[in-house]
């Protein structure tokens, strides 16, 4: 090879190498600006609800999308098992913390230790009390919810056609979860009229929060409290609705339904109402066992969720729509509200198949 043929095959080789880099380096840039933008810390309250894990499912697979990090954790009901996960994510330097909590009372300490480093908080689905370090809160209309449920009551029995009178029970969800009572008082803004005037009856005469709470929504321990109230109160009455506003609540009272005979021709099931459209209750649903349930769509609420963040990373607007409601003890915490879906028997399929939520092999 003589010099000038030489000199030549290096220059193309050199093109050759440089054009290879280009391409490299056009390859590797989303990437590089993908690790750029660092890890969200998602702290779940547990694995026992599919809810839960629907909902961190949804959010790593939103934050990987938009090109974060995740760090998914489950507390699984454990109070100092979530805060110890939650100080572990601030040492490890998460840029945000989404944070659904057990206890919404008990993290202000945590959260005092995630601004002081400039970590930003968004509360999820359940509203973080106590704490001035909430930066932004991310749920459904949960008034909403309640209203939903009292509602499908009303409808079913023929209230306002003035039909009556009607034994119902009121179950609430967890008293240390901020969320039971929106559900409730959206309930009772419905329900309380007709028990005022005599077309509900509660025979057991159980009515506000601290007499109906579920400790941690905890599926046994309302069964047990259906089980005293049908023993105690209904030996002579028959039950004709129940307010359940959770799924997990709503199967094991039906248990202790069907337990005294409830579902055969002579004692019909009564109504009874859920939350989250859980795979169990959306069968029990079509048996006619459970009545309705409320959906709320976990993959909107992790896109919306996923906004947030990407506008406060930005320093972009962050979307709310909501910056009156969510007073949690020291400040009011502005918020984006999703709207809840009624499902019964007659939609089941249209709303949660048709959308995508379910394949309908899950469900039949």
């Amino acid at each position: 090879m003589n010099s000038v043929t030489s000199v030549l095959a290096r220059s193309l080789l050199a093109r050759s190498v440089l054009a290879a880099l280009a391409v490299g380096l056009v390859t590797l840039t989303p990437q590089a600006r993908a690790q750029d933008k660092g890890t969200i810390a998602i702290s779940m309250p547990t694995k026992s609800s599919a809810r839960w894990i629907d909902d961190g499912n949804n959010m790593v697979k939103v934050f990987k999308d938009k090109g974060y990090r995740t760090d998914l954790q489950y507390a699984e009901d454990d109070i100092p098992n979530q805060l110890a996960q939650i100080e572990n994510m601030i040492t490890k330097g998460a840029k945000v913390l989404v944070i659904a909590a057990i206890d919404g009372t008990t993290l202000s300490d945590a959260l005092k230790n995630a601004a002081d480093k400039g970590i930003k908080v968004i509360a999820y689905d359940r509203l973080i009390r106590n704490s001035p370090h909430v930066d932004y809160y991310a749920t459904f209309d949960n008034f909403q919810v309640g209203v939903l449920q009292a509602s499908y009551i009303e409808q079913a029995l023929g209230l306002k056609e003035g039909k009556g009178p009607f034994n119902i029970e009121l179950f609430g969800g967890s008293p240390d979860d901020n969320n039971a009572y929106f559900f409730y008082n959206g309930a009772m803004s419905v329900l309380k009229p007709y028990i005022d005037s005599g077309k509900l009856v509660v025979p057991s005469g159980q009515l506000g929060m601290e007499k109906v709470s579920t400790l941690r929504w905890d599926g046994a321990v309302a069964q047990a409290r259906m089980d005293n109230l049908l023993s105690a109160y209904y030996g002579n009455r028959k039950l004709h609705a129940v307010l359940s506003p959770y799924d997990g609540l709503s199967i094991g009272i039906i248990s202790s339904l069907r337990g005294v005979g409830y579902g055969s021709s002579d004692l019909p099931m009564p109504v009874v109402t859920g939350q989250d459209a859980e795979v169990p209750s959306v069968k029990a649903i079509l048996r006619g066992e459970q009545t309705s349930t409320v959906f709320k769509d976990t993959r909107e609420l992790a896109k919306v969720t996923a906004e947030m963040v990407d506008a406060m990373m930005s320093g972009g607007q962050v979307p709310v729509n909501d910056t009156k409601t969510y007073e949690n003890g020291v400040k009011t915490v502005p918020a984006y509200l999703l709207k809840p879906v009624s499902v019964d028997k007659a939609n089941w399929k249209q709303v949660l198949v048709d959308s995508g939520y379910y394949k309908e092999a899950q469900i039949r």
